[in-house]
């Protein structure tokens, strides 16, 4: 098919669709047909001795080296940084790097462990850390929250003192222990000496 241009007539090459000079098309087709073949993934006109070369390092399946997914080379690394599941991501309240598919329910947990807050004193939880940081006054107020959040407070004072309770109970022990000996040793050592004496009398 010819088309009409301000310099000279073209036609379309009906083997890769190029608009070529007319005067030129037979020599273009006989060329182009001879050495050039459509890609038929991507529809690219490439030379025929390296069309598998071009179908190897543009599409062929490849395994992800972290989840072992099969895709097309090149979506491979926009799906190791944004997609993978296996991908290495960040914690954002403790940083601890670990796999996205563990990170919900890491940050689940984590997200609800509590830091004490040096101006309101009150335990507040990680996830709502840069909240309150923005609105803390350094004054507690009488609302049902910071109740609660006294009662949370309360509860680990409570449990800080049951678990140090038997580190205080293993030194009353101790010191008992001590005592105990001692009287033992002390009474020992009487007895040893009245016997010593009575057989110096004999």
């Amino acid at each position: 098919m010819a088309v009409a241009s301000s310099d000279q007539t073209t036609s379309i090459c009906s083997h890769c669709d190029r608009a070529i000079p007319s005067s030129n098309i037979d020599l273009h087709y006989a060329h182009c047909s001879r050495n050039l073949e459509r890609c038929k993934v991507c529809g690219d006109m490439v030379p025929k001795k390296y069309a598998d070369e071009h179908f190897l390092s543009t599409h062929a399946p490849v395994s992800c080296s972290l989840c072992s997914e099969t895709m097309e080379r090149e979506v491979l690394a926009v799906h190791k940084g944004e997609n993978c599941p296996q991908r290495i991501v960040t914690c954002e309240y403790c940083e601890f790097p670990l796999p996205a598919i563990d990170l919900f329910e890491h940050q689940e947990v984590c997200g609800n462990r509590t830091e004490y807050c040096h101006l309101c004193c009150r335990y507040i939880r990680l996830r709502e850390r840069n909240g309150h940081e923005s609105r803390c006054n350094g004054v507690q107020a009488n609302t049902s929250e910071s109740s609660r959040d006294a009662g949370h407070a309360a509860a680990e004072r409570e449990d800080g003192a049951q678990r140090r309770q038997p580190n205080v109970f293993s030194r009353r022990r101790l010191l008992f222990s001590i005592a105990i000996t001692g009287i033992a040793v002390l009474l020992g050592s009487l007895l040893f000496q009245r016997k010593t004496e009575n057989n110096q009398v004999h």
